[in-house]
């Protein structure tokens, strides 16, 4: 596991920025991810790659709601980098506003076949990683590629840990102090399902973290 820890959120961003132009250029299957953190870094990557037409973009999770609800993280995607390139990759985005029944069912069959080059994840300060929840059932999916994930503000779709370990690049990216405690869970600790992050390593590829200063506080001792 290759730690990075990074001055500024900027910095972090720029790292995961870099990446992602790295993998689009080499025409793989990247996985997105929504939040606070991703959006500069994409912003970032449409400043330095404008011809994305050799990748292929899916989502690692989204929630069930139409593309242009503000809480879609394909319509983040859409803002902070496909608006702002110049040449489209082929984008596959979970339909959402079907529910998370059929749009889970749609997305299985779509990825068959799939592996992806660089997955990118977020981790929330409870420990989740893509709408991998603490404690939720779906940690133990094995056969299935995506699934339906409940969840008390509104149903998702997830990738499931077997598709997402199976990228070539698991890739982190983790800003501020309000994750340190779920980061030294994740890559400090025993793996857990009360830390789903803890549970997603690239499983023949390499797991690449990426923090600034304030998410890494208590990784002090090892980093």
């Amino acid at each position: 596991m290759n730690i990075r820890v990074f001055d500024t959120p900027r910095e972090a961003q720029s790292a995961a920025a870099e990446l992602l132009v790295e993998s689009a250029r080499a025409g793989e299957h990247i996985a997105l991810s929504g939040g606070d953190s991703p959006g500069p870094a994409y912003e970032l990557a449409a400043g330095l790659e404008q011809d994305w037409s050799a990748a292929t973009l899916w989502w690692g999770d989204e929630r069930c709601v139409p593309p242009d609800d503000d809480r879609s993280n394909y319509l983040l995607v859409k803002k902070t980098l496909l608006d702002r390139i110049t040449q489209q990759p082929e984008v596959h985005r979970v339909q959402g506003e079907l529910g998370g029944d059929e749009a889970a069912a749609r997305y299985d069959s779509e990825t068959e076949g799939l592996r992806l080059g660089l997955a990118l994840q977020g981790i929330g300060p409870d420990g989740h990683t893509a709408s991998l929840f603490p404690g939720a059932p779906i940690l133990d999916e094995r056969e299935r590629r995506v699934v339906a994930a409940p969840h008390e503000d509104v149903e998702r779709v997830t990738m499931t840990l077997p598709m997402l370990s199976a990228a070539d690049k698991v890739v982190f990216l983790v800003i501020g102090e309000s994750k340190a405690e779920a980061v030294r869970k994740s890559f400090a600790e025993e793996p857990s399902p009360e830390t789903p992050a803890s549970l997603l390593r690239s499983q023949n590829g390499e797991t690449i973290v990426l923090l600034d200063r304030a998410a890494a506080a208590e990784l002090d001792n090892i980093v």
